[in-house]
């Protein structure tokens, strides 16, 4: 199994998951950057097999419209996400996760997240490799963390440092919506979870959907180093605009 992530932050996500099929997550992007980002590996939108949606915020299905009326694709979203999608693409292109979802040889477990609309994270398993994909979440729920212990590969959302936020440019409404429980997970939280679930299968990390007004890499990148204290996990930083190079999980 390998990993691409495409882009990651406030402005547009989407990831790459290659395997025994080929699977998007999320498709935040215009159809053009996709195309110019694929051509890279040498793939095209038609040689994606599967669209699998977080939730529905635009940063996230931008895209949608037109790459489903460019492909084949088939999109996948819980049920509750519906009255989004509806009018976006065709009804018969829609498919509603199973949990577990098997695609092939690959198994894809939903897992809740906690934001101000309906969406999921996944743990994705392949050949006994595995990795966790959970982004925009005020919070991990405690029932959940036993299930992404000692994984491959981490992509988990590091959104904000709570200092920058508070002394930060956002109207203080949406200075509480980032910090509360339906928000973002901060450096520290994510620094924290990472903390009590990474073990001796795990290789690597990578901080994504970094905010560009309330954190900056650097410290995310501190604020992880610091916490897990291990120097044989390798952790990236996913950009808004630049893509990641393809990772063997």
């Amino acid at each position: 199994m390998k990993v691409k992530v495409l882009a990651s932050g406030s402005k547009g996500n989407s990831t790459l998951i290659m395997g025994s099929v080929n699977i998007l997550i999320d498709i935040g992007i215009t159809y053009q950057y996709l195309c110019n980002e694929l051509e890279k590996i040498n793939l095209t939108p038609n040689d994606i097999d599967y669209l699998l949606i977080t939730h529905t915020h635009s940063d996230h299905i931008k895209g949608l419209p037109l790459l489903v009326k460019k492909t084949n694709i088939k999109v996948f979203i819980l049920e509750e996400m519906l009255k989004e999608i509806k009018g976006k693409i065709p009804t018969d292109r829609i498919n509603y996760y199973e949990n577990p979802l098997y695609l092939n040889d690959i198994k894809i477990k939903e897992i809740n997240i906690s934001h101000d609309v309906v969406g999921v994270g996944f743990i994705i398993e392949e050949n006994n490799k595995s990795l966790v994909y959970i982004t925009d979440t005020g919070y991990i729920n405690q029932k959940i963390l036993k299930e992404l212990m000692n994984k491959d590969l981490y992509i988990l959302e590091s959104n904000h440092d709570e200092k920058m936020v508070m002394e930060g440019p956002y109207p203080y409404i949406l200075k509480q919506r980032v910090l509360s429980d339906k928000g973002h997970l901060s450096n520290m939280m994510c620094a924290n979870y990472l903390k009590d679930i990474i073990g001796k299968n795990t290789k690597r990390i990578i901080l994504a959907h970094i905010s560009e007004t309330n954190n900056t890499p650097i410290l995310a990148l501190k604020t992880t180093k610091e916490a897990i204290n291990n120097n044989d996990i390798l952790i990236d930083i996913a950009l808004q605009y630049e893509s990641m190079d393809v990772i063997e999980v």
